[in-house]
């Protein structure tokens, strides 16, 4: 059980925020600081390597739902706490409900499915990261061109770069640990089983372009394990659900966990 690095805002019915894959608790600073403001204390956590939290080789759905269990016994989190999480932090959340059912109220997960996820589509974003050469670093902008010879997307590019940092000798390195998370790919996308269902209520959140969550998903992967679930479409917003339409998230978050 790893200590999680963690930011807190606000006060009111606690909401913990869990991100995706190469991802940290600062892709949900914006929408976490709304529900703040409007009446919920929220805490945004940088999972296990990732973002400022500890590096361990291991990066199981089984562990990390242990890490999110020693957060939740520290911060004295309650059966009234909501848990969100998006992608690989959705496959996290969905563990530890499944896990712990009696440790949270309510559960939301964005823009993935219990099933087993194949992560190939990852292959290039892996390959690009381990082709920046680090050590000759000078500045972002050579970083972006090592990464665009795999990844043509901008957006794509710029989301990866916000983990990249400079040490204190002034040498650039990565946030996330490159070396488990490419050994534990396949982990990352196994499906997420249980022998007993999740039954309080559970809010699925998807994007209308994205594939993450199909029609076969919402007929079977999800209510045999979450029986008392809805399912919302975004339209017109893909994997990244919640940076392409903040608004629609934030609302359907907040009526869900105030119902």
């Amino acid at each position: 059980m790893l200590q999680l690095h963690f930011r807190e805002m606000g006060q009111g019915a606690p909401l913990v925020i869990l991100h995706g894959l190469f991802g940290t608790l600062d892709n949900w600073q914006t929408l976490a600081r709304r529900w703040a403001e409007a009446g919920h204390r929220v805490i945004v956590v940088d999972l296990r390597n990732h973002g400022r939290s500890p590096h361990a080789p291991e990066h199981t759905y089984a562990l990390m739902s242990e890490d999110v269990l020693g957060l939740f016994t520290q911060l004295q989190l309650g059966p009234d706490t909501t848990l969100m999480g998006h992608s690989m932090g959705g496959k996290v959340a969905m563990r530890f409900a499944l896990d712990h059912p009696t440790r949270l109220g309510k559960l939301v997960v964005v823009d993935i499915a219990p099933r087993f996820s194949d992560m190939r589509h990852q292959d290039d974003i892996l390959a690009g990261l381990h082709a920046v050469p680090l050590a000759a670093l000078e500045n972002r902008q050579q970083a972006d061109e090592a990464l665009a010879r795999y990844i043509r997307q901008v957006d794509v590019r710029q989301f990866l770069l916000k983990n990249l940092y400079r040490r204190e000798d002034n040498s650039f390195a990565w946030r996330p640990n490159l070396a488990a998370l490419t050994a534990e790919m396949d982990d990352i996308g196994a499906e997420i089983t249980a022998e007993q269902p999740f039954v309080k209520p559970t809010l699925f959140i998807r994007g209308g372009k994205s594939d993450y969550v199909t029609t076969e998903d919402k007929l079977y992967s999800i209510p045999v394990l979450f029986p008392n679930s809805q399912v919302e479409t975004v339209v017109d917003a893909g994997h990244w659900v919640h940076a392409e339409k903040p608004e629609e998230v934030f609302g359907l978050v907040k009526a869900f966990v105030e119902q």
